[in-house]
C-alpha cells in the first residue's frame, strides 16, 4: 500500500524542528479557547512557532496553498476568537518567549508567548511596571492581550493594553514582516499603523514581538470594601465616586458572584449585600488616604450597609484576588456564557438593573461583576448545557444583554474582543459605513482571507 503524501512536508522543511503536528491528541487542546465555542473543530495542523521566520514560513506556504490559519496565544480568550475551523493551520506563538527590558527608555521588548504576569515581574526587578492587567494576568499571554486589546481591573486609571503599545513587529498574510513604531513616547510619522493592529484579533496579520511602554512602579496602595443592600445604591456610589475621583481600582460584585467567590476562598465576605464594591487609591503620601475618605463618603451616603478600609498590601490584595476569582468561582455553578459588555458610566445603573430585569425574566442565573470605574460589565450567564430549554433561554439572554448595552450607547465589547461569539451584534452597535470600511481594510490587508476566518466580520 502506498503512504499517503505529507501535504505538509514543504511547510514542515521551512519551520523549526518539530514546530508542526497533526497528532489529534495534540490537537485536541488546541481547537478553541475558553470561551468553548461549539463551532471548533479539529485543526489540519498545529505550529507552535519559535520566531518570526516560522510565522513568515506558515503564512507564506498558507499564501500559496490558500489554507486559513488561526493566530492562538494563550488560550486565555474569551470570545472565540482562536477556535479552529475546518482545514485550518492553528498557528501558536506560546514557545516565542525571549524578551528583553530597558530601565533606561522604560521600554520592554518581548515576543508574543510571554505571560503578563512575566511582563509585570521582570520590569518589577527594575523598579518598573506594566499596569494591563486582565484579571487572568497570571495565565494570559501578551501577543493574545495585544490582539485584543485586553484591559483589567486598574484601567479606570492607568488605560488599556493599546495605551502602552509602543511599537510591533506584524507578519501579514503573505508572510511579509513589518515593524511599525518604535520606542518613542513621541511619533507622528505616517498613519498610524500601530494602533490599527491592536485589537484586531489576528484578522489582519500575527504578531511575533511588541514593544511596551512602561511605568514607575506603583506606589503602595489603599483599599476600601462595601457591601451595599441594592445594586442600584452600589452603582449610584460608582457614580459619586467618579464624579471627581480618579480611583486605580473600582470594582463591583453582585450577590452571585459574592456568594461564589465567599464559597472558593472562605473570606468572610457578606453574603447578605446585594452588591459589593473593591476600591483602591494608590495616590503618593497622604493623598491616598483623604482619597479613600471621600470614598468611604460616597460609599456611605449612597447606603453602604459598612465601609472597610486597609493600608495592608496583603491584606488589600487578598480582595483584588476575590475579585479576580469571580469567574473560575461561578463557574462552579454550571456552565457559562460571558458577557463583556460597556456603557458611559453614567449609564451604568441602567446596565446593572436592566441585566437583571433581563435574567428575572428568563429566569437564567446571571451574576454581574463589573470594572465598575470605567462602566465596563461581564454578566456571567450560568446554565445547564444538558438542559435544552436553560440553554435556549441563556442564549436568548446573551443577545438581549448585548441589545440593551447597545441601546444604552454602550459596547458589545470593552476587552474580551469580538471573536466569533459575538459578531451577529458588531453592525448594530457600529453600522453599516464602518462595517464597510472594516472590510475593506481586511480585504487590503488579507486579499485571501486566510486569517482568522470567520473572526469579527
Amino acid at each position: 500500500m502506498t503512504a499517503e503524501p505529507d501535504r505538509f512536508a514543504s511547510l514542515r522543511e521551512a519551520l523549526s524542528d518539530a514546530a508542526l503536528t497533526t497528532d489529534p491528541d495534540i490537537m485536541q487542546s488546541y481547537r478553541q479557547d475558553w470561551a468553548r465555542d461549539p463551532d471548533a473543530v479539529l485543526p489540519a495542523a498545529v505550529v507552535r512557532a519559535r520566531n518570526t521566520e516560522d510565522v513568515q514560513a506558515v503564512m507564506r506556504w498558507a499564501t500559496a496553498n490558500r489554507v486559513s490559519v488561526v493566530p492562538r496565544g494563550a488560550g486565555s480568550g474569551l470570545s472565540g476568537g482562536a477556535t479552529a475551523v475546518a482545514d485550518c493551520i492553528v498557528l501558536s506563538t506560546e514557545l516565542m518567549r525571549n524578551f528583553e527590558i530597558d530601565p533606561v527608555t522604560r521600554v520592554a521588548v518581548v515576543e508574543p508567548g510571554l505571560l503578563n504576569v512575566e511582563v509585570k515581574n521582570a520590569a518589577a526587578e527594575h523598579g518598573l511596571w506594566y499596569p494591563p492587567d486582565p484579571s487572568s494576568f497570571e495565565m494570559c499571554s501578551i501577543g493574545g492581550n495585544v490582539a485584543t486589546n485586553a484591559g483589567g481591573l486598574c484601567c479606570v486609571k492607568y488605560g488599556v493594553t493599546a495605551d502602552y503599545v509602543l511599537a510591533l513587529r506584524v507578519v501579514l498574510s503573505d508572510g511579509t514582516a513589518v515593524r511599525l513604531g518604535g520606542p518613542r513616547l513621541k511619533e507622528v510619522a505616517g498613519l498610524s499603523l500601530t494602533k490599527l493592529f491592536v485589537g484586531s484579533e489576528g484578522t489582519l496579520g500575527v504578531i511575533t514581538e511588541a514593544t511596551l511602554r512602561l511605568i514607575p512602579q506603583q506606589p503602595p496602595s489603599c483599599t476600601l470594601v462595601a457591601p451595599f443592600p441594592s445594586v442600584q445604591s452600589a452603582a449610584d456610589a460608582v457614580l459619586a465616586i467618579t464624579r471627581t475621583l480618579r480611583p486605580s481600582m473600582l470594582e463591583f460584585m453582585d450577590r452571585v458572584s459574592i456568594g461564589a467567590v465567599e464559597d472558593a476562598m472562605r473570606m468572610g465576605l457578606d453574603r447578605e449585600a446585594e452588591a459589593m464594591l473593591i476600591v483602591r487609591s494608590d495616590a503618593p503620601g497622604d493623598v491616598a488616604a483623604l482619597e479613600i475618605a471621600r470614598i468611604s463618603d460616597a460609599c456611605t451616603e449612597n447606603g453602604a450597609d459598612e465601609v472597610f478600609t486597609t493600608h495592608d498590601p496583603e491584606e488589600g490584595e487578598a480582595f483584588a484576588a476575590a475579585r479576580r476569582a469571580a469567574i473560575p468561582a461561578v463557574e462552579r455553578l454550571g456552565s457559562l456564557l460571558l458577557e463583556d459588555v460597556g456603557v458611559p458610566v453614567p449609564k451604568l445603573p441602567a446596565l446593572v438593573t436592566g441585566i437583571e430585569e433581563i435574567a428575572a425574566r428568563h429566569d437564567v442565573m446571571v451574576a454581574v461583576i463589573a470594572h465598575a470605574g470605567d462602566g465596563n460589565t461581564h454578566p456571567l450567564i450560568v446554565f445547564d448545557p444538558e438542559d435544552t430549554d436553560m440553554t435556549a433561554r441563556a442564549h436568548l439572554v446573551f443577545g438581549e444583554i448585548m441589545d440593551l448595552a447597545i441601546g444604552l450607547g454602550g459596547t458589545i465589547t470593552g476587552e474580551h474582543g469580538v471573536g466569533r461569539l459575538k459578531k451577529a451584534w458588531l453592525p448594530d452597535q457600529v453600522g453599516t459605513d464602518v462595517m464597510a470600511l472594516t472590510e475593506r481594510i481586511k480585504t487590503a490587508l488579507d486579499p485571501l482571507g486566510i486569517l482568522n476566518p470567520g473572526a469579527v466580520l
